[in-house]
């Protein structure tokens, strides 16, 4: 991970979180304790910042520097209000594209799905704050640097973006399993977001409650799942396909 994206100690990431650093997730050592370190447990759960306990040993692998039990990531991009997102694609006069990520927690999966949502025109990809892959090194890499030209939005809760697309004339269609309807049946020549779930468990539940559609692709052979990323790729380039 490229040192320039960390932050380790407890006082700098509290101050970076103060300052509005995109601070993307922390990493803390299991059994920290102290005043201090209360301090940043607040300060993250008020920014909705995503955080995770972990074994000293995986901190020291990030920074041979004194971390004090905390290590930040920074994003290496600054993402953008769903408001001013969707506002900006509707007022530009382009079909609505999006693509939400209910989270998905692989970095390179979310790398390889940016570089094909920049290829195939998404207009923005809407992840949830919590629970989301970072934008890191591995994604920046993974994405052959489309991560710098496809806005990124984060939310604090996926279905209420959903509802604001709805609000807002778009069509939310899952990718999921769970549904008889093919991919192939779903008109997407309309301003749509395209939901793809997370990696071991898909398309949450309650989520698939709320959607407009829901579509598979269709499997013909043994194993009954597809790479997300992959899956992505032939929802987006059926869009295209419709569009063009």
């Amino acid at each position: 991970m490229e040192k320039e994206h960390l932050i380790f100690g407890i006082r700098a990431i509290i101050e970076a979180i103060n300052a509005g650093k995109e601070v993307d997730k922390v990493f803390i050592q299991k059994d920290a304790q102290g005043d201090l370190m209360q301090d940043l447990m607040k300060a993250m759960k008020k920014n909705s910042i995503n955080f995770s306990y972990v074994p000293v040993e995986k901190l020291n692998r990030l920074t041979s520097n004194n971390h004090q039990g905390a290590v930040a990531t920074i994003a290496p991009i600054s993402f953008v209000s769903l408001e001013s997102l969707v506002e900006g694609v509707i007022e530009s006069g382009k079909k609505p594209l999006f693509l939400i990520l209910d989270q998905l927690s692989d970095a390179r999966n979310f790398g390889a799905i940016i570089r094909t949502a920049e290829c195939t025109g998404v207009n923005g990809i809407i992840v949830q704050k919590q629970g989301s892959a970072p934008v890191n090194g591995d994604t920046v890499k993974t994405s052959a640097g489309a991560v710098f030209n496809v806005p990124i939005c984060k939310v604090d809760h996926i279905k209420d973006a959903i509802f604001y697309l709805q609000g807002s004339g778009i069509k939310t269609v899952a990718a999921t399993e769970k549904t008889e309807q093919n991919i192939y049946d779903i008109d997407f020549n309309e301003p749509v977001a395209i939901i793809m779930g997370s990696e071991d468990r898909g398309v949450n539940p309650s989520v698939l409650k709320i959607v407009d559609e829901k579509a598979k692709l269709p499997m013909f052979g043994t194993i009954g799942s597809l790479n997300v990323s992959v899956a992505c790729g032939a929802f987006l380039y059926e869009t295209i396909r419709q569009r063009s």
